[in-house]
């Protein structure tokens, strides 16, 4: 087997891999979501199981890249796969023993492997692209990164459905017994299949290289953090809320819009390097994200501005999530893109985990303000929120490297 052909045959097992955890990482959010409203939870308590699952994240991504680094891409994806069979094993337990902080704990664990096995995924690629293709290898680096981050939000929202034909076939112990016997069934095949010393650095990596210095690293970071912010401000508690308060939508409603949302945007993503196909064949730079920023920060302030003139809130939440999905989706896959580009191959690892941080801390951040903010001033409050932050990722922008 030539090196071509190896490149690509790891590329295609990283990739499976990675579609077989975020199934389960989607099946068991839609369990957990889905079995404690039946045990009688609060919405409110719902969502509170999944704080440290976020919060571990930002630890996660900031060490695991410092872990990847020093003992290969390969070890720390599959850590994460073990960490995550361990999360779904905790839940079986009975279901007297299922309390808050017992489920935050499963959770945290669940995070914590979701952030690895992303984070040795994306690494990982950046290897397997020969730097002899010259501008060649730009292009493909773009394709194979969208492929990979498209599908993984595309088969999240299909782990949605399955928790929950899973949860109807075989109840919830049931269910993460299957999850697990599949998950730990992949992780040993690709445990043979992919090299050890995958991303492995040739000296000892140091953890405070961990703190990216490369200016545009530090720049894409930091847009990214405003970014996810910009987007879960709305998105992840006042969305739902809304929906179900002002709009009458019922739990199983919201639950297939926002699968076929997640859908929807993770195809768009896999797509975008045709969608963005330039002219003279380059692959896109710090001016492509500026200029999608700048687009997306009107959005959430073009709906905030029809929802106070009265427009039908229904058509502008839908049309406004749609159009979102398409841009969100675009400038999503861009940065996923240049953070691997940018990137030496010896520092692959610890930038692409400095950069999940910042995306974590977003995630976290806009959590947290979604509900303070929808509490006080409604969904308008969140829009408007959520337009300045994308101002900041905006500016932020302009700091970036053009060709």
């Amino acid at each position: 087997m030539n090196a071509a052909d190896n490149n690509l045959r790891n590329y295609a097992v990283i990739t499976a891999g990675y579609w077989a955890f975020t199934l389960t990482d989607g099946a068991i959010r839609m369990l957990v979501v889905l079995y404690f409203h039946q045990l009688g939870y609060t919405p409110l308590t719902i969502a509170s199981l999944f704080l440290f699952y976020e919060f571990f994240g930002i630890i996660t991504n900031l060490v695991g890249g410092w872990l990847g680094a020093r003992f290969g891409l390969s070890s720390t994806m599959h850590i994460g796969m073990l960490l995550q069979v361990l999360a779904l094993l905790m839940l079986t337990v009975p279901s007297e023993y299922l309390t808050i902080i017992y489920v935050m704990a499963a959770q945290a664990l669940s995070g914590i492997a979701k952030d690895l096995n992303k984070m040795s995924a994306k690494a990982s690629v950046k290897l397997f692209v020969p730097t002899a293709m010259g501008n060649q290898a730009g292009n493909l680096l773009f394709k194979w990164i969208a492929i990979l981050t498209g599908s993984k939000n595309t088969l999240k929202g299909v782990g949605f459905f399955l928790g929950g034909l899973l949860l109807s076939l075989y109840e919830f112990k049931g269910a993460l017994y299957v999850l697990s016997g599949c998950l730990l069934l992949v992780l040993l095949l690709t445990w043979f299949l992919l090299p050890t010393d995958l991303g492995k650095t040739k000296t000892k990596a140091k953890f405070s290289q961990v703190f990216a210095k490369d200016p545009a690293i530090n720049y894409l970071s930091a847009a990214r953090f405003f970014l996810f912010a910009s987007r879960d401000v709305w998105f992840v508690v006042a969305l739902p809320v809304y929906l179900a308060g002002n709009l009458g939508w019922d739990y199983s409603q919201i639950g297939r819009f926002f699968a076929l949302w997640i859908i929807g945007y993770g195809v768009l993503q896999a797509i975008t390097p045709s969608l963005l196909k330039n002219k003279k064949g380059h692959s896109p730079d710090g001016k492509t994200s500026q200029q999608l920023a700048v687009f997306l920060m009107l959005l959430p302030a073009a709906m905030a501005v029809a929802l106070y003139n009265q427009y039908d809130p229904e058509t502008v939440i839908v049309t406004g999530l749609s159009l979102l999905a398409i841009i969100f989706a675009l400038n999503s896959a861009v940065h996923s893109y240049l953070i691997v580009e940018w990137s030496d191959h010896d520092k692959v690892a610890m930038n692409v985990g400095f950069y999940y941080m910042a995306n974590a801390g977003g995630r976290l951040l806009g959590t947290i303000l979604s509900g303070l903010i929808y509490q006080q001033y409604s969904l308008f409050g969140c829009l408007i929120t959520s337009s300045l932050l994308v101002a900041a990722a905006t500016l932020l922008s302009t700091k970036l490297p053009r060709r």
